[in-house]
This record gives C-alpha cells, structure tokens and sequence, in this order.
C-alpha cells in the first residue's frame, strides 16, 4: 500500500460549487447514489477540507455567493 498522497486544485467558485453538490450529496439515501461504501472516505475527506478552507460557506449572502459562482462557471452558449 503506497502512502502517495494526491494533490488537487480548484479556483474558489469550484470549490464553493463543490462544496455545496457534496453537501446534499451526503444527505441523500447512499446507497442510492454510490455502489462502494469505500467511496465515501475520500468523498468525506474532500468535504471536510472544503468546509474548513471555504469562508464563503458561513458568509452572509451565502445563497448569492454561491449562485454567482455558479454563474460563472457555467459554459456560455
């Protein structure tokens, strides 16, 4: 077993956006949405990190922050 460990980045809107799609990811029925219980320790993993790097998320406004990063992360058409 290697003890590598994976580095990812995100600009601040994805990782808002993230944050927020793992968050009712979590709250859903599990074994509706993921197959592999051992999934969940990297997705856990991920949304806690986020949740202590995001400021925005306990922010006043918190809807429209979220709302404009999704704004721009959406392809234009």
């Amino acid at each position: 077993m290697s003890d590598s460990q994976v580095t990812i980045k995100l600009t601040s809107d994805e990782a808002l956006v993230l944050s927020h799609w793992l968050e009712k990811l979590q709250m859903t029925d599990l074994s509706r949405v993921v197959d592999d219980p051992a999934v969940w320790a990297p997705i856990h993993r991920i949304a806690g990190t986020l949740d202590k790097t995001l400021p925005e998320l306990f922010a006043p406004g918190y809807d429209q922050l979220l709302e404009a990063a999704r704004q721009r992360l959406r392809p234009e058409d």
